[in-house]
């Protein structure tokens, strides 16, 4: 609820500061006194009107400053939150708005600044204000919706709609992507086609061409390499190192049988030195054959054919001309032909999974139809509830003349909130027809109107403040208190402000405030008083005798007073 109202140089208000109370607060005083400009404060702060014409006479800005002590889980807040303003759910909420002289109207929320559009937003949750020149609340066509919502207590309906309207988008959207993938790579069926039958025609294998690069040219060294090992062998041959060991061997081991090494010298130094170089032949003679060996296989394996060659040279220049076309390297020819495979096998069967798709948008497009038919249901019964509610509310307002109802349309766009439009539609006099509750009343039948409503609508408004503006303008007496007591009942359940000038309905308050006006330093200044209960009867003796109070104004207002 509203806890402070701070004004400064608003209109005819220097220095104002309120702090409402819960429950019904009417607020009273002369004509002219200034009573609506603290409304019009209020709305100004919640992102209202705003011009020069709001600053007072001799000042250069004014400011209005509203705080409101709302629930940690009210929709103000998420809306808050969602829009990255900062707001602690412990604190109040603090609407601030300014207007300087010669500049354009700023608005701050919780000391923060924001647009007006989103302080209207945030205000219209928070307060409604119904009067002949503001309306933060029921004129708002496009509250209407989630109001009937709220009192038809629809959550359960409005959540299954969300649900399937989502999934109703997603398939959508679903269907769409595969759309116009199909339309794109169809177009390419017949390049695809044509160069997969040239791949598997050519029918590379993964680093081939690698691999036949290093025969080519192992091949093309491979003669220059058999000279060079013929005529290494050649050496061997001319130098007849084989022979030579061989007969060097022989001989050693003659020397070694020799009658000097035999017998008692067979461990003699010589004898040992004989031994070793025996076996160093024979190790030499080993090595020598070996390494002919070698070079013999090693001739054999540089023997090719020119034929494997030009072979192998066709097969590269073959690969490497497909590579250069499909602009990959050559070793990525066989992973591409899997992949040309693979898209031509997806546009092949882009018709079955298009059908898929449409069946899967078909079934959601079905769920969600059902679940908005539902709702539509639940709120035309709601609005029939609602209407014949707010009628009978109508005869006791002197609205008896007056018809409400709330139409529930087809929307041209369905959307989250399901398929139907909302309105709250009046007709003031027999055959004049339906309208919008601001274009069809008058002043004063707006804010009565507005009361029948909201006190229909008081369980299900998340507005923990309601603000009327001389809802009994042109009514007195049953009626008069007829408003009263309403405007009662909501303050049971809501914080209420009302202005009026009415005695029936400031008795029916729980608290009063008197506004007044005076001249100060040569100016027309508002100020504001809380009243005892015998400044209260003072004032609602002056409310129904005029200038000059008498003894049975008095106590006519005392038993006013006694019977609220």
């Amino acid at each position: 609820m509203l806890t402070s109202l701070s004004i400064r140089d608003f209109v005819l208000v220097r220095a104002l500061d309120l702090e409402p109370e819960a429950g019904f607060t009417a607020l009273t005083g002369e004509t002219g006194a200034g009573k609506s400009i603290m409304m019009s404060a209020l709305a100004f702060a919640l992102g209202g009107r705003g011009g020069q014409d709001l600053i007072r006479a001799g000042a250069g800005a004014a400011e209005v400053v509203a705080a409101f002590d709302i629930p940690a889980d009210h929709p103000a807040r998420a809306l808050a939150a969602e829009s990255g303003v900062e707001d602690d759910a412990s604190l109040p909420m603090v609407f601030r708005r300014s207007v300087k002289r010669g500049g354009a109207a700023r608005a701050f929320l919780n000391d923060r600044p924001v647009g007006a559009r989103f302080a209207a937003q945030l205000g219209q949750l928070i307060a409604d204000i119904h009067s002949q020149h503001e309306g933060l609340g029921l004129l708002d066509q496009s509250r209407h919706r989630s109001l009937l919502d709220a009192w038809a207590r629809a959550d359960d309906v409005l959540a299954e709609v969300a649900r399937a309207w989502e999934a109703l988008r997603t398939a959508t959207a679903a269907r769409l992507a595969l759309e116009a993938e199909t339309a794109r790579v169809s177009s390419e069926r017949t390049w695809l086609a044509h160069a997969l039958d040239d791949l598997d025609n050519l029918d590379p294998q993964e680093a081939e061409a690698a691999r036949l690069a290093l025969d080519r040219a192992t091949m093309q060294a491979g003669e220059r390499v058999a000279e060079a090992l013929e005529g290494a062998s050649h050496s061997l041959s001319k130098a007849n190192i084989e022979n030579a060991l061989a007969n060097a061997a022989r001989a050693a081991s003659r020397a070694l049988s020799a009658p000097a090494l035999c017998g008692d010298g067979a461990d003699s130094e010589l004898a040992r030195r004989m031994r070793g170089a025996c076996e160093a032949l024979e190790r030499a003679l080993i090595e020598a054959r070996e390494a002919r060996a070698a070079l013999d296989l090693a001739a054999a394996a540089c023997e090719f054919s020119p034929a494997a060659l030009e072979a192998a040279e066709s097969r590269l220049f073959a690969l490497r001309a497909a590579a250069r076309k499909h602009n990959v390297d050559a070793d990525g020819l066989a992973a591409l032909r899997d992949r040309l495979r693979a898209q031509l096998e997806g546009i092949e069967q882009a018709d079955t999974r298009l059908a898929q798709a449409a069946a899967a948008e078909a079934g959601a497009q079905h769920a969600y139809r059902a679940a908005a038919e539902k709702l539509t249901a639940r709120r035309q019964a709601a609005a029939r509830k609602l209407a014949k509610a707010v009628g009978e509310e109508l005869e006791p307002l002197k609205l008896g003349k007056a018809k409400f109802r709330i139409s529930v349309t087809p929307r041209s766009e369905p959307g989250p909130s399901g398929c139907d439009d909302v309105a709250f539609e009046v007709e003031t006099n027999p055959g004049a027809g339906f309208g919008p509750l601001a274009r069809i009343a008058s002043g004063g039948e707006t804010a009565r109107f507005a009361l029948a409503v909201s006190v229909c609508l008081a369980g299900a408004s998340t507005a923990p403040t309601l603000v009327f503006d001389e809802a009994d303008m042109g009514v007195g007496g049953a009626v008069a208190a007829a408003i009263g007591e309403r405007l009662a009942r909501l303050g049971q359940t809501r914080q209420v402000l009302a202005i009026t000038h009415s005695p029936q309905v400031a008795a029916a308050a729980s608290r009063q405030l008197r506004v007044s006006k005076a001249i100060s330093e040569g100016r027309t200044v508002t100020s504001i008083e809380p009243l005892d209960r015998k400044a209260r009867r003072e004032e609602i003796a002056r409310m129904l005798a005029g200038a000059s109070v008498t003894r049975e104004a008095r106590a006519a207002a005392g038993r006013l007073l006694a019977g609220a």
